[in-house]
């Protein structure tokens, strides 16, 4: 008897569904994962007649969303394929996702003989790579609607330049742009380009030497030309190590707030305009940020930021190098106790991430006295500051033993510890 897996259908649709397309690409469906927080699809695009020669695809997809509003690319830089996935298992990225309903695209782009010069341009075909997936992904995951989903583009280097580059091919497509240390020069920029915010990231000559002259030249022509650009200069740091993420996440909710379309799945053509009244400008030299109308020097020359928030967090990113998370985290929730024999109970829990900074690790309560800590040493979770790249990627599951006589009337309870070292309320277990 031939046993069908749900595994195995999907692969042989997307099998199938690969003669729907253009004979210039070729898909596999090679592996779905379950994660606790939704599903990781994980797809391979392999080129014939693109000058790129493959990409991974790692799309994670939210438990319990209807309809997806958007899609989160993040794209890394030269050097660093096989890296990109980790965006996917990412909890912080995750929790973003789930409250904005939002898919997270972590791409792994390859070229053997010329490392990122081929795919970093969307025409080598890593572009209607990307397009093809969402489309793909959307049938077999029920999710139509990332078809024509809007996307938020964040690059590192060579990705950065991919990122501006898509900007250049696709800009009623894009949302909004986060650029970390973009590389290399783009060209010119479409007229629909200047609707899209972009935010660029640098470290300055001393930090970013290869690199930190392409925001400059970037964010001046789209500035000089009306496009809403911003530039952030953070001192003292490199071209591979930023605190990106604490002013990425920000700037992209500001972003979405405005831009996503006012009726849920209606796809990218109905995005909305950003709303310019409310628009900040930030001086570059100086860090001081202005109502857009108030601003005293020269408008084109100033960081153009959504609104009063992000200006504010741009200020503190630029002048120290992070955004400081100054709210606690939520509480983690489903907590049960399972008694293991006289002496001790097994507890599991669920948990969302800190939308602001993840989860450091989970504290055990005993009558409001500090008993344990999980996991015991470390961080449950973390990212580098080089591709910001979450690790690890396989966590260990939420459960733990804790010392209880089963005649102990003590009360249990778990909190959450986000990177800031803030921690949320009690759950107290049942």
């Amino acid at each position: 008897m031939i046993r069908i897996t749900k595994g195995s259908l999907i692969a042989l649709f997307l099998l199938i569904s690969h003669f729907a397309f253009a004979n210039r690409s070729h898909t596999l469906l090679y592996d779905v994962k379950e994660v606790p927080n939704g599903k990781v699809y994980i797809i391979t695009q392999k080129s014939n007649g693109y000058t790129f020669d493959s990409a991974r695809y790692a799309v994670f997809i939210p438990e319990g969303i209807t309809t997806l509003e958007g899609v989160l690319v993040h794209q890394h830089g030269c050097t660093m394929e096989g890296r990109g996935m980790a965006t996917a298992y990412d909890l912080q990225y995750q929790a973003f996702a789930k409250k904005w309903k939002l898919a997270i695209v972590g791409p792994d782009l390859y070229s053997a003989k010329n490392n990122c010069h081929d795919w970093r341009n969307p025409e080598s075909g890593s572009g209607p790579a990307l397009l093809q997936t969402l489309e793909q992904i959307g049938k077999v995951s029920s999710h139509a609607e990332l078809a024509n989903a809007p996307l938020l583009l964040w690059g590192h280097s060579g990705g950065g330049y991919w990122v501006l580059s898509m900007l250049r091919q696709y800009p009623e497509r894009i949302m909004g742009i986060f650029a970390y240390s973009p590389a290399f020069e783009p060209g010119v920029y479409p007229a629909a380009a200047l609707k899209v915010p972009v935010m660029m990231r640098h470290a300055g000559p001393d930090g970013d030497a290869c690199c930190w002259q392409t925001s400059i030249r970037e964010f001046g022509k789209l500035r000089a030309a009306g496009g809403y650009a911003s530039i952030a200069y953070t001192h003292f740091q490199s071209h591979n190590f930023s605190f990106v993420r604490y002013m990425t996440i920000p700037f992209f909710e500001s972003v979405m707030k405005q831009r996503l379309p006012q009726k849920a799945g209606s796809g990218y053509k109905a995005m909305r305009n950003m709303d310019v009244s409310g628009a900040w400008l930030g001086d570059t030299l100086s860090g001081n940020i202005y109502k857009a109308n108030v601003y005293p020097g020269r408008k084109t020359a100033a960081a153009w930021l959504p609104d009063s928030l992000t200006a504010v967090k741009w200020r503190e990113y630029v002048i120290t190098g992070t955004v400081v998370d100054r709210t606690a985290p939520p509480a983690p929730y489903g907590v049960q106790q399972k008694r293991r024999h006289n002496m001790a109970v097994e507890l599991s829990w669920k948990a969302d991430a800190d939308i602001e900074s993840g989860i450091s690790h989970f504290n055990i309560y005993k009558d409001n006295q500090l008993i344990g800590r999980f996991p015991s040493s470390g961080t449950y979770q973390n990212f580098d500051t080089n591709g910001d790249d979450a690790y690890p990627l396989q966590l260990p599951g939420l459960q733990t033993d804790v010392t209880l006589p089963w005649n102990d009337p003590g009360k249990i309870a778990i909190t959450t510890v986000n990177h800031f070292g803030l921690e949320s309320n009690k759950t107290i277990v049942p």
